[in-house]
């Protein structure tokens, strides 16, 4: 049985709080070089007619 999904979780949550309680009951020395890990970085690419869609350049907003 799935207790996370019985929760109304998806599987990402359920990791990313395992995850997240564990790094926090690490002894402190420790825990600065596993939170360096929890940082990530996303690039979605949109995608039209099997192919990828180039990213329009833009202007940084002042």
């Amino acid at each position: 049985m799935k207790v996370w999904r019985d929760a109304g979780l998806t599987y990402i949550q359920y990791s990313n709080i395992a995850a997240r309680v564990v790094r926090e009951a690490l002894r402190s020395e420790l825990r600065a070089e596993a939170a360096k890990r929890n940082i990530s970085h996303v690039q979605f690419t949109p995608w039209e007619n099997g192919r990828p869609v180039p990213r329009k350049k833009t202007e940084p907003k002042s």
